[in-house]
């Protein structure tokens, strides 16, 4: 394994950030840092951006590693994850309740983007792609839907490098079936048309 030092890490650090930012706006100065690193076992830190699209849209920053490596390359190369929920993090107030609805779905979130970042150091994920996410143990698995996350076409690039962006979209069983059966064309084009897309907010009617 290749060792970087701090200020390798700093560097990289600022350089994804730009990368992330000049696609999903400005990023929230509040960070879900983990108490457990990634690294060594634990959740992924939660990286929030609430000036791109209305909602909030969360991402990774430590899948891509300084020289680029990071998970098994897909059709596009390495990528970090990103998420969106319609909900607003500035309606957070301090305390983080367990049961305000944005504190609910950014640690559901938390675990689906958590369990794909292990998940990609050993397989080949691709945009199009579905699959299930184990959640706690009293419920059903998270259908996940993975697409690339491109907005207006601007490529995700870390210095100059190109990467991807690839959207962790919670849908529902039936949609993950059709799309397994159908291709997940048609039921990405039914989530945009009806403006579902980019949310994993399940409060909405299957579209398949």
């Amino acid at each position: 394994m290749v060792e970087f030092t701090q200020e390798q890490h700093e560097e990289h650090y600022k350089r994804v950030q730009k990368a992330l930012e000049c696609l999903l706006g400005p990023m929230h100065n509040m960070v879900g840092h983990a108490i457990i690193p990634f690294a060594i076992g634990g959740t992924v830190d939660m990286y929030y951006f609430p000036n791109g699209i209305p909602g909030t849209g969360f991402a990774t920053m430590e899948l891509i590693a300084p020289d680029g490596s990071g998970p098994k390359p897909n059709r596009i190369g390495t990528y970090e994850l990103v998420s969106f929920t319609k909900h607003s993090i500035l309606t957070v107030q301090k305390g983080r309740n367990p049961d305000d609805p944005f504190n609910k779905i950014e640690r559901r979130l938390c675990g689906i983007m958590t369990s794909t970042g292990y998940y990609s150091r050993m397989a080949v994920l691709n945009p199009g792609e579905t699959c299930e996410i184990p959640l706690a143990e009293d419920e059903p698995n998270a259908c996940v839907l993975l697409d690339e996350y491109k907005p207006d076409g601007k490529p995700f690039e870390i210095g100059g490098k190109r990467h991807c962006l690839l959207l962790c979209l919670e849908i529902f069983r039936s949609e993950m079936e059709y799309a397994m059966e159908n291709g997940s064309v048609v039921v990405l084009k039914r989530l945009k048309d009806k403006g579902f897309y980019p949310y994993s907010d399940l409060d909405r009617r299957p579209v398949c």
